[in-house]
């Protein structure tokens, strides 16, 4: 496929170019330099056709001294740096006697004496001509001649960023990605090791087509193989010193800059002497695997004999498949390097060492553990306290016992830290036997770390989490919360690498979240994710208990949203993350009425709640399960769990930070499943710990005024007070919940009315006007002060059917399988009144039977959306 290729150059040059048209009888005398690809034979080319068009003889070879050209010729000579002497010298003649026009193109490097002549005397006719990389615009320009399948949005960047505007290399890559379009193009390239082209011309994203790469076969070829080595040597990605590469190439300071030089020159390095990832990947693709391995095998030992880094050489033959081939010490230290970016990767070079002869099964552990592969690092770390050195053994211990505690075996767990002798693995210990209520070595109070440890952030983390979980058990909530957070502060820095059986972000979370302080807990989950604390193995927790605030906010969109997305990374969930995911699934269907879900999901629950014995940390999905239980009428099947949760708590003397939330959800669960007396004794244990945290007394408060309600005793005030309380502390959706009930269970229409806007305006939606936003007449925000309530739309004409809104909000209800009262538990209003709104459906649209009437909802339904489609719309607070 050929591409028109206009002459793009500078304003400078268009007027050098703009004279010798006007005036082409005009003697001249030009130098025009450049590295190799850079233009000297497109500008000469265009030289000539303006001659050529004027009439004049154009000689591109130069005559012998014998036989000087006839006057008025036109002689344009290229490539002149690779002249002999004598040529030169004829050349120089001619341009002194300043009789002929002459343009003479060179590249800057070899720089004889006879050129460097010759240029002298060319300057002192005209500057020279000096040619430069294209700019982004004219790069744009070039892509802009490309075929149409070729020209998308970001193609001028991208091949600006892979060839740092070298005109030869911007040809090539468009001609490329022209006659084999790629996928999207990376905005940059990035700073991935160099990696083989894709198979049959094609490219995948971020590499170059084939047929862009085996263009540079003949500039390499043309180049010395020192020359080809040190291209080699700098497509391994690494920054290379003068002195690294005279050891690598056995050459003086002053011949390796000569050789930098000369590849400049080549136009195959920048101006900077950087390596384009153009040329990089031909460089890669072109030479052959023994030279391309022998460079980089030597580049790997210099470097690790140096102290420096060797990751992105080792990347680089892992790359091309020659990783079998590296020392196994580079193997180790580059998975050194690996292990808190890339633990995946170091558990594999972990691996390749060991292979190679340098035993690294603990450190390959780690590695696998931190990547969250737990059964790999279990695997190792058994056979390694079988029969390993004592060291040995202490590390893998606290690998499986780390491992162990992601999946539920929080007491040999708790044994495997202990056994491990360790500061950090005693403090774990402890907190292992705080959240099992199980004797922690003879001592109620705080376990003495043991001596002869080293202060790291690790251990010192690791003892204030379990100061934290202590004092959440036997101080206040301030101080807990409070410790736990500086835990997680002191591993942010470098905490990828710390094995942790479970994350100070996430312990303070879940006392954020039992002591109603969800602003703290977001945001120490917000930084332990950004911060990366645990790698791999705990980030999915942290992801699951941001979702989790979400769902408490009642934003259960984004809940589910968040959830989806956490459980859709990496491999299957273990035991503690997967009760926490169907948790959140089966707490968001509970919340959205979805009856259908619940039923789904349930079994699912019921298996992880198996998997997982019962610990502290794990309270808040049984005490939402216990709910959806109810729901379905299946908690006795839950009960055996909820009595080990009872008497886990009463082990630990009931801590009121812990014990609060799950009475709140076995009152509701009481509730669900018609037990009163259960339900008294839930509120009867709120209102004793009222007095210790704000989760506590506002849930204590909501709770007794809950229960009154449902014995039909509705005092507005209270109500109000008991749901505005719930809202504040960042509980949207049970105060909307609490007010609706009691609004719907008054017989005085005046407090009816106002708790359900009491109600709505809780939901994030507008009291009064039906549809309106709640932004525009000053509506609630979320209690962390922060963006409004998500929003949906709705569109602002009834459509033809002549059903009004609210009858509109219980067809699309009814449609969705809902029960009456689910209906009116989500509108707030009774099942009774949905009943009577969906008996006026039908005689208004004059329906003979219920299946009648359904069909008909739907066509309706589908209108409206249609309508909507096409119509005005206006957003509202979603419910």
């Amino acid at each position: 496929m050929t591409i028109e290729r206009p002459l793009l150059l500078g304003r400078e040059r268009r007027s050098l170019l703009d004279r010798l048209a006007a005036d082409p009888a005009a003697p001249f005398a030009l130098a025009v330099t450049g590295p190799g690809g850079h233009g000297k034979t497109a500008l000469l080319g265009e030289v000539a056709r303006r001659c050529r068009q004027a009439g004049q003889t154009v000689l591109s070879t130069v005559p012998a001294a014998t036989a000087p050209p006839e006057p008025g010729t036109v002689l344009l000579v290229d490539d002149a740096h690779l002249l002999d002497d004598a040529r030169l010298g004829v050349l120089r003649a001619l341009v002194d006697a300043g009789r002929h026009r002459i343009a003479v193109a060179y590249r800057p490097w070899p720089r004889r004496a006879a050129l460097v002549e010759l240029a002298d005397a060319l300057r002192r006719h005209a500057e020279p001509v000096l040619l430069v990389p294209f700019t982004p615009e004219q790069t744009a320009a070039r892509c802009a001649a490309a075929p149409e399948q070729a020209r998308r949005a970001d193609l001028a960047d991208h091949v600006q960023a892979q060839t740092a505007g070298v005109p030869r290399d911007v040809d090539r890559l468009v001609r490329g990605l022209s006659a084999a379009p790629a996928p999207d193009l990376p905005a940059t390239p990035g700073p991935t090791p160099p990696a083989m082209p894709a198979p049959g011309g094609t490219a995948s994203p971020g590499e170059p087509p084939q047929s862009a790469l085996v263009e540079f076969g003949p500039d390499l070829d043309r180049l010395t193989p020192d020359a080809r080595r040190l291209l080699l040597a700098l497509a391994a990605g690494v920054p290379l010193t003068v002195d690294l590469l005279g050891a690598l190439l056995d050459r003086t300071p002053g011949a390796v800059a000569e050789l930098v030089t000369a590849t400049r020159a080549a136009g195959l390095l920048t101006a900077d002497h950087r390596i384009t990832p153009l040329v990089r990947q031909a460089v890669v693709a072109l030479s052959p695997p023994t030279d391309r391995t022998a460079v980089w095998h030597r580049l790997v030992e210099q470097r690790l004999s140096r102290g420096g880094t060797v990751l992105p050489l080792v990347s680089a033959l892992r790359a091309v498949g020659a990783l079998g081939d590296c020392p196994a010490p580079a193997l180790r230290a580059a998975a050194e390097e690996a292990l808190a970016e890339q633990p995946a990767l170091a558990a594999e070079l972990f691996a390749a060492a060991t292979a190679a002869g340098s035993s690294a099964p603990g450190r390959q552990a780690v590695a696998a553990l931190l990547a969250g592969d737990l059964d790999t690092a279990l695997r190792l770390a058994d056979r390694l306290l079988a029969g390993a050195a004592p060291d040995d053994r202490a590390e893998a211990a606290t690998v499986a016992a780390t491992a162990l505690a992601h999946r539920g075996q929080t007491g040999r767990s708790v044994e495997l830290h202990r056994w491990s002798g360790t500061p950090a693995a005693a403090a774990f210990a402890e907190i292992g036997s705080l959240a099992t209520a199980t004797a922690a070595s003879g001592s109620a109070g705080s376990v003495d770390p043991p001596a002869g440890g080293p202060p790291t952030l690790g251990a010192g983390a690791a003892r204030l989490m379990a100061e934290g979980v202590r004092a959440s058990i036997d101080g206040t909530p301030t101080t807990a919360l409070s410790t736990l957070v500086q835990a997680a502060a002191l591993l942010e820095p470098d905490g990828r690498t710390v094995l942790l059986p479970d994350s100070p972000a996430a312990l303070a979370a879940l006392t954020g979240m039992h002591c109603a302080e969800l602003d703290i807990a977001e945001r120490v989950l917000d930084r332990a994710t950004a911060s990366g604390i645990g790698g791999p193995l705990l980030a999915r927790r942290h992801l699951l208990l941001r979702a989790w605030i979400l769902m408490l906010r009642g934003r259960t969109a984004a809940a589910a949203d968040a959830a989806t997305a956490a459980t859709a990374a990496g491999g299957p969930l273990e035991s503690r993350d997967l009760l926490f995911a169907t948790a959140l699934e089966l707490g968001v269907a509970r919340r959205n009425s979805d009856l259908g879900a619940l039923q789904r999901g349930w079994g699912h629950a019921l298996d992880a709640v198996v998997r997982h014995p019962v610990d502290l940390f794990t309270l808040l999905p049984l005490g939402e399960l216990a709910i959806a239980a109810a729901r379905l009428g299946d908690l006795d099947r839950l009960e055996p769990h909820l009595h080990q949760a009872r008497a886990l708590l009463g082990r630990l003397g009931d801590p009121a930070l812990w014990s609060a939330p799950l009475h709140w959800s076995g009152l509701h669960a009481a509730i669900l499943a018609d037990r009163p007396g259960t339900a008294e004794e839930h509120v009867a244990a709120l209102t004793a710990a009222a007095d210790h945290s704000r989760y506590a007394a506002v849930a204590a408060t909501a709770a007794a005024s809950w229960v009154d309600v449902l014995r039909g005793t509705v005092d507005p005030a209270r109500v109000e007070a008991a749901a505005r309380g719930l809202y504040d502390a960042g509980y949207c959706w049970d105060a909307a919940r609490l007010a609706g009930q009691a609004a719907i269970r008054t017989a005085d229409r005046r407090a009816m009315t106002a708790l359900l806007d009491c109600a709505r305006v809780f939901q994030g939606r507008q009291a009064g006007a039906k549809g309106a936003p709640a932004s525009a007449r000053g509506g609630p925000r979320s209690p962390a002060g922060g963006a409004a309530l998500p929003a949906v739309v709705e569109v602002d004409a009834v459509p033809r059917s002549e059903l009004s809104e609210r009858e509109h909000e219980v067809a699309e209800l009814v449609l969705a399988g809902l029960t009456y009262r689910e209906i009116g538990d989500r509108l707030f209003i009774s099942a009774k009144t949905v009943e009577h709104h969906v008996a006026r459906m039908r005689s208004r649209l004059n329906c003979a039977n219920r299946t009648e009437l359904l069909a008909l909802l739907r066509t309706l339904v589908a209108e409206r959306v249609a309508v909507a489609a096409g119509g005005a719309w206006r957003e509202r607070p979603a419910p």
